[in-house]
């Protein structure tokens, strides 16, 4: 994948959304839950021991983010079973292995702060904030 691609703006703001959903404990074990098999709100709620309403809000924010998908039973329309939308696991796995592949780390000199100052720019480096007369101040924590 381009590195243009991982960080063009439809993308992150796709990410962002997938990586909130992500970010509780709760709607990992859903997750973790569905990736075994599809499941239905009482074996969710017996399982994970969620109230019905937590439960139901957590698998929204799932099947907002495009992670699961739901879908009403054929004979009694009143029951919702969930499963884990593969291509989207999959789509957002090779994502995050492209964006967090340690392979894309570069090493290259500081070419601002007070280390760039102290340190010679490689030739036909350009300066960059060294040259700002803020950047030689300690910045406020």
């Amino acid at each position: 994948m381009d590195e243009k691609l991982l960080t063009a703006k439809p993308i992150m703001t796709q990410a962002v959304t997938v990586l909130k959903a992500l970010a509780d404990s709760n709607r990992l074990r859903i997750l973790d839950r569905l990736m075994e098999s599809a499941s239905c709100n009482c074996e969710l709620n017996e399982q994970l021991g969620l109230s019905a309403n937590l439960l139901s809000h957590h698998l929204r924010v799932l099947r907002e983010a495009g992670l699961i998908r739901s879908r009403q039973d054929a004979v009694d329309a009143r029951w919702i079973y969930y499963s884990v939308d593969k291509e989207a696991v999959e789509r957002w796995r090779a994502w995050l292995g492209e964006l967090l592949d340690p392979a894309r780390i570069q090493e290259r000199a500081v070419l601002c702060g007070p280390e760039g100052l102290q340190s010679p720019a490689p030739a036909g480096a350009q300066p960059g904030c060294a040259s700002s007369p803020s950047a030689t101040q300690p910045r406020d924590s």
